[in-house]
């Protein structure tokens, strides 16, 4: 029963230790670039990661940010949108589809 509850409290330690190291690194990191705002710092690099490269058909709206009926008709008027089709699913390649609305936005 003893031996129990002292692993118990050494796990507990450990965890705390684990807390305060992580904890002194992301303060010492933001100590270190306190003053110059430039400098990414770690979540920024997370954020930036484009985690789903293509988006389903059903999803183009999100994406763009406009509504569902904005969305169908913008597919209708534009056929040429650059798009994959896998399984009958329609997938547009999230890179392609921001290179073609600058297209579109620049006419």
């Amino acid at each position: 029963m003893i031996e129990r509850r002292e692993l118990r409290l050494e796990m507990d330690f450990i965890w705390i230790g684990l807390g305060i190291a992580i904890a002194s690194y992301f303060i010492g990191n933001g100590l270190k670039n306190f003053k110059n705002r430039e400098v990414k710092m770690t979540f920024d690099y997370l954020a930036d990661i484009d985690w789903n490269e293509l988006v389903k058909q059903k999803d183009v709206h999100y994406f763009l940010g406009i509504t569902k009926e904005d969305a169908g008709k913008l597919i209708e008027q534009y056929p040429d949108i650059p798009h994959t089709k896998i399984n009958d699913n329609i997938y547009y390649p999230k890179e392609k589809l921001r290179e073609w609305l600058q297209e579109i936005g620049e006419m």
